[in-house]
């Protein structure tokens, strides 16, 4: 009898063996094996009916299951009402299945009540869902519970449903249990409750012991997910993947992307395009992403949009940015108005600003707000850059406060500026660091100004080199011509800057090497400088060209600076030109010496001028 409830099991899960069409219609090629098969299965089934005509209960029973299992409704019906009448379990948990196929529920559920009670865990774990389905939780939860109790896996899991549902912490009780006995959605499902809840810090637990809870769960998330993945569970093998790339194990990542695509998950599809694009493959990329993309991927209909952007297949990429849209992937309006803007379209730009916009898309947001600002429209700007910023746009907090600045509002521009620099915006971080210097908070300013130059700002890095450079005391003169190779860190930070092409920096690091004595390097960096349009680059050039005695190609310089409007380059020329008798070229160069300033340098050009002038009269 115990066995006949083993089957039983199987009925009631809904998993019945369908009949193939090779035994609905004979066929002459089948192999040996499957005719023994059969004629094994005949000579079983010849057994049975003449052991239950004798009036067999048991034998009732195993033909009533096989023909149930056959789909013979109706052969399988009065064996297995004959067998419940003589007291079989089994028989009385098939025959509910058998009128729960047949449509009456109801009548089903009586059966399953009688097998139940006689100590069947398949009929119990059958009357738990029938309760639930109708609506009847506590008496669905009695039998669930004495199915689960009895090791009745399905009846573990259906429990373990219940009890999350209503939010009862014997959930994850059940559901493990479920798991261990191989129930493939319970492992999955008992994993994702492990990934999404690894690092809580109970009440009292110190933040060392949380993170270990923590490495702890995602440990076992993994070996949950790996069980169901292995048992073709293809969400749980695109999360397995994720957890793998994560970690950096691409290979076996790409693995289970790969087994979750082919079982038809999309995100997974996804996902193992991505991680052929980053391999360097682009081309696989778009096969798995068009798949996923035709299976309502949104995010894989955006990334064949970038890819055919990339390309230059505009109308290609705007293509699958609408079917991004199509799939409901705010990303697809916001690239679609990217790609708009780029070609000038700006109206249309603006319009898939607003949709994505609207749908809660950050960064739309703020797209839409700096296209508004451009258009003069700051009144229609500001609500979208607040929305933005409230929403965790970096970039709109940053533009809020360039807003609130622009109009005076400076300690409003501040908050939001250190909300941006808070979350690693270098610009918001050196605006922070300007206003800290202005109120004379050194220390603080010193702070962002090292977020910022650390994050590549090079006007952060010059600051804070200067502000180095300031505290650091006077050195000992170096002897003539002796190079002094040590740098500080103020030094270090200018070069940092000076790489990046900020040119008060090459100016300062040319400075800097001079004082050394290091004047090919000096030399250099003022080239630079000057190059790139710093007339102080240009003017200290001159200078140390002229030391060299190469004062020809030093007046070019000292040109090029007093053009720029360097008064001291203006002076030196006038001096030169004097030197050379060039009297009247000096007085032109004087007289732009002392409109060009400051004050000591116009007031000696005036005296030159006048000297110039009275030679040239006599």
């Amino acid at each position: 009898m115990d066995v006949m409830g083993d089957k039983a099991t199987l009925f009631e899960t809904g998993r019945f063996v369908q009949p193939s069409d090779e035994e609905a219609t004979p066929d002459e090629s089948r192999d040996e094996t499957a005719d023994a098969v059969d004629t094994g299965e005949a000579v079983e089934e010849m057994r049975l009916r003449l052991a239950a005509e004798a009036g067999d209960a048991e034998a009732m029973s195993v033909l009533g299951a096989m023909l149930l299992r056959r789909g013979d409704l109706d052969g399988a019906e009065p064996h297995l009402r004959a067998a419940t009448a003589e007291g079989d379990r089994a028989a009385a948990n098939n025959l509910g299945v058998l009128l729960h196929q047949r449509g009456y529920p109801d009548e089903a559920a009586g059966w399953w009540r009688v097998a139940a009670v006689a100590g069947s865990a398949a009929a119990a774990h059958a009357l738990g869902r029938h309760r639930r389905e109708c609506g009847d939780e506590p008496a669905a939860e009695y039998w669930l519970r004495q199915a689960a109790e009895q090791g009745h896996t399905l009846g573990a899991y259906a429990l373990a449903d219940l009890l999350e549902h209503r939010g009862d912490a014997g959930a994850q009780q059940w559901m493990r249990v479920a798991a261990e006995r191989g129930h493939r959605e319970a492992a999955y499902r008992l994993a994702r409750a492990l990934d999404q809840h690894r690092n809580p810090l109970q009440e009292g637990a110190s933040e060392e012991r949380g993170r270990d809870n923590g490495v702890a769960g995602r440990t076992e998330a993994e070996q949950w997910y790996r069980q169901a993945a292995a048992r073709g569970h293809r969400r749980a093998a695109l999360h397995l993947g994720t957890i793998l790339e994560g970690r950096g194990d691409l290979k076996e990542a790409g693995r289970w992307y790969l087994t979750s695509a082919k079982d038809g998950e999309a995100r997974a599809a996804c996902a193992l395009g991505f991680l052929l694009r980053d391999a360097g493959d682009p081309e696989n990329a778009a096969v798995w992403w068009l798949r996923a993309a035709q299976d309502g991927d949104g995010n894989a209909a955006n990334a064949l949009g970038a890819l055919h952007a990339e390309r230059g297949q505009t109308q290609t990429a705007e293509r699958w940015y609408r079917a991004a849209m199509d799939a409901g992937d705010d990303n697809g309006a916001y690239n679609l108005a990217l790609l708009c803007a780029e070609q000038g379209r700006t109206a249309q730009a603006e319009q898939w600003y607003r949709r994505a916009a609207y749908a809660g898309h950050r960064e739309a947001a703020n797209a839409l707000a700096v296209l508004l600002l451009q258009v003069g429209d700051t009144a229609g700007a500001e609500p979208w850059f607040s929305k933005a910023a409230e929403a965790g746009s970096v970039d709109a907090a940053f533009n809020l406060g360039i807003l609130f600045a622009g109009r005076g509002e400076e300690e409003v521009a501040l908050r939001w500026y250190e909300r941006a620099a808070a979350a690693g915006h270098t610009e918001a971080a050196l605006q922070v660091a300007i206003a800290r210097l202005r109120d004379g908070d050194e220390q603080e300013a010193e702070r962002h100004l090292r977020c910022a130059a650390g994050g590549g700002n090079a006007e952060a890095a010059y600051r804070l080199a200067a502000v180095l450079d300031a505290r650091r005391p006077p050195h000992p003169a170096h002897e003539l011509g002796e190079i002094v190779h040590e740098k500080t860190e103020c030094e270090e930070w200018y070069e940092r800057a000076a790489t990046q092409g900020h040119r008060r920096a090459q100016v300062r690091v040319g400075m800097l090497a001079a004082a050394r004595g290091d004047v090919v390097e000096a030399a250099r960096w003022y080239r630079t400088a000057a190059e790139a349009g710093s007339r102080n680059g240009a003017f200290n050039l001159g200078l140390l060209l002229a030391r060299e005695g190469s004062e020809p190609e030093a007046a070019v310089w000292w040109t090029r600076a007093a053009d720029a409007g360097h008064g001291r380059a203006a002076l030196r020329l006038a001096l030169v030109y004097a030197r050379r008798g060039e009297l009247a070229e000096g007085k032109r160069w004087a007289d732009r010496a002392v409109s060009l300033g400051p004050a000591e340098v116009a007031e000696r050009a005036a005296r030159l001028r006048d000297a110039l002038r009275e030679e040239l009269s006599a």
